[in-house]
């Protein structure tokens, strides 16, 4: 029950961020939908309710949010220069790295991270042993704790301290 009530007023939180109104319709609406999504999802979402309760936890996200952006953004000039430019080499491969992030959530972040940054895309998770399997457009080493290190590095001790 805890589960759901913790998942209730989040997304509640979050439905008067996104919808900026505090009219009857607007709050009885998301009063409505944050609690039928809590009902259906609480004990999936939320396995260690106390984490919410953390405002340190928020502080990492927020600063995760422009580490992400920026290397999105170096990523996709390293993609429009190799598109642009014939010459420069692409050396595709798959490669594995090895993580300490052991939650699913934590695991979901890195990967959609991973993903979203142009030049690599994770193409499979195993969760038991903390492996990701990465499609890499310019493989730069087989070394798994390198290739952890030059993908995930700047993620995955930020994402650990929001998820684990």
């Amino acid at each position: 029950m805890r589960n759901r009530l913790i998942l209730f007023l989040f997304g509640l939180g979050l439905w008067f961020l996104l919808s900026w109104s505090l009219d009857w319709q607007h709050v009885l609406v998301g009063i409505a939908v944050s609690a039928f999504v809590a009902f259906l999802t609480g004990d999936m979402f939320v396995k260690r309710p106390g984490h919410f309760l953390s405002p340190k936890r928020y502080l990492w996200f927020f600063y995760f949010i422009p580490l992400f952006l920026w290397e999105c953004l170096k990523a996709n000039i390293d993609v429009a220069l190799r598109i642009l430019n014939p010459r420069l080499k692409i050396n595709p491969g798959i490669v594995k790295i090895k993580t300490k992030l052991t939650s699913d959530t934590g695991l979901t972040f890195l990967a959609n991270s991973i993903t979203l940054t142009p030049g690599t895309l994770c193409v499979d998770i195993n969760p038991e042993k903390g492996l990701l399997y990465i499609h890499w457009i310019d493989v730069k080493t087989q070394k798994s704790e390198d290739a952890a290190r030059i993908i995930a590095g700047k993620f995955e001790s930020i994402l650990g301290r929001i998820f684990e």
